[in-house]
């Protein structure tokens, strides 16, 4: 029986992936802790600490489908340990005197934090791809509707005209952070932590360094500056880059399930037919799969937190705040995946109905071009004059519910600076779009090395 929405065979894969639920499985987390304990063995084998012929056989039996995990899972109920079941485990998959060799000279904490470090290296790949495939999309979907006019919108409100093509590149732009954020979190939280009981190494003597040095490197981490057991800001900056995730893609289905809106109609999240969007109203297409993705990207929010908080730990090592990690950083990444494979998909095949965009910049009354308007007339008028005069002339406009148009012919003062056809092309949209589509050849310049 499942009780988890991440491992639900109903609603999981609107929750998470596949891809990364195995990565965060019980089956991978003990292959990772068997992956440090066999690099631990060979490292101190290598430097003559323990008996080379013991390697051999640890090599051997370091398998995940060898283990009994119920057997495991009755150890840690009768002792309370984590690690110690699974390395008697181990031991007894061992012939001769192998398995006393095992975990020889670290901490429960060393082998779980570099197996967490494993499977987040793992993550980080899905997390990248997936980052890299949303640059992509974006990219040619900013691309395509670069010349595409919509009323850019302030406090709810039409302000001035943009381009579709903008919008999108300011969600690509910070994706591209995002790419950056990765990789700069690889140089740090790619890190191991073979260390010891209180970090000092004292188990392993003189060889201490030397030992860890060559775990890290058979595991391919980097070898920290000085033992984590209780420095947990590398977890803090993973969780803390998956709610900015959820910062950026929680904004950007929110954006397109506010232009679904039926009263705007500009965008529309993928659809076809047999998709369902209530139970009772035979007619609702519902922006089903952005609410879902907003949804997880709260969750994702109100986790990031968690990160920070595990950070207040005791003395040399503290067992409750640590335990903490073990639900949440896997939970984040699992959620996280759901997000950008979602967003793919949504981005992928998203409707865009530029004619309706078009109609839209007329609900004002040609009142969203009155900045144009004003910059004109500032030539001559000055700016703050110009502002007053359209000021008057707009909400004249507004209040008598007629054309911005009409209501700058009306004023003699303004007449008789801006002749008709003046007027007429001051309050085209497409006349003042600013350098939308020089923004967007800019972002894409930057992310995919061409304009």
């Amino acid at each position: 029986m499942r009780s988890h929405i991440i491992d639900s065979k109903i609603f999981g894969d609107q929750f998470s992936t596949e891809e990364m639920r195995l990565i965060f499985s019980e089956e991978n987390m003990i292959n990772k802790w068997i992956e440090v304990e066999v690099a631990l063995a060979e490292a101190e084998a290598k430097l003559g600490i323990i008996p080379a012929d013991a390697v051999h056989e640890i090599k051997q039996k370091g398998k995940v489908e060898l283990f009994n995990f119920d057997q495991i899972k009755q150890g840690v109920d009768k002792t309370w340990h984590p690690l110690v079941p699974f390395i008697r485990e181990f031991k007894s998959l061992c012939e001769d005197e192998a398995g006393e060799y095992i975990h020889w000279g670290v901490t429960t904490q060393d082998v779980m934090d570099t197996g967490m470090v494993l499977q987040i290296k793992e993550a980080f790949k899905v997390i990248e791809k997936e980052l890299e495939d949303l640059q992509e999309i974006l990219c040619e979907l900013a691309k395509k509707h670069s010349d595409t006019v919509m009323a850019g919108r302030t406090h709810g409100q039409h302000a001035l005209p943009i381009t579709f093509g903008y919008k999108v590149a300011v969600w690509a732009s910070e994706v591209n952070r995002h790419v950056s954020r990765l990789n700069n979190l690889k140089e740090s939280v790619l890190t191991g932590n073979i260390a010891g009981a209180v970090g000092t190494l004292a188990s392993l003597g003189e060889d201490g360094l030397k030992v860890q040095s060559e775990v890290n490197s058979y595991l391919g981490l980097e070898v920290p500056d000085i033992a984590w057991h209780v420095s947990r800001d590398r977890f803090a900056d993973v969780t803390s880059f998956l709610g900015i995730l959820g910062g950026t893609f929680g904004k950007i289905s929110n954006e397109i399930i506010q232009l679904q809106k039926t009263e705007i109609a500009e965008v529309e999240e993928p659809f076809e037919f047999g998709r369902i969007g209530s139970s009772t109203m035979p007619q609702k297409r519902n922006p089903m799969a952005c609410e879902a993705v907003g949804a997880v990207c709260r969750l994702l929010r109100s986790q990031s937190s968690l990160g920070i908080e595990a950070m207040v730990q005791e003395h040399e090592r503290d067992m409750g705040p640590w335990q903490a990690e073990w639900e949440f950083i896997p939970e984040m990444f699992m959620l996280s995946a759901s997000v950008l494979h979602h967003m793919k998909w949504i981005l992928k095949d998203l409707h865009v109905y530029s004619s309706t965009m078009r109609k839209n910049l007329e609900k004002s009354n040609g009142l969203i071009m009155s900045e144009a308007v004003m910059m004109h007339l500032a030539e001559t008028l000055g700016r703050q004059k110009a502002h007053d005069e359209v000021y008057q002339v707009a909400m004249k406009a507004f209040e008598e519910n007629i054309s911005l148009k009409d209501a700058l012919k009306s004023n003699q003062e303004i007449a008789d600076i801006l002749s008709p056809p003046e007027i007429e092309e001051l309050l085209n949209p497409l006349n003042y779009t600013g350098s939308s589509k020089e923004f967007v050849e800019n972002v894409i310049s930057k992310i995919q090395g061409y304009k």
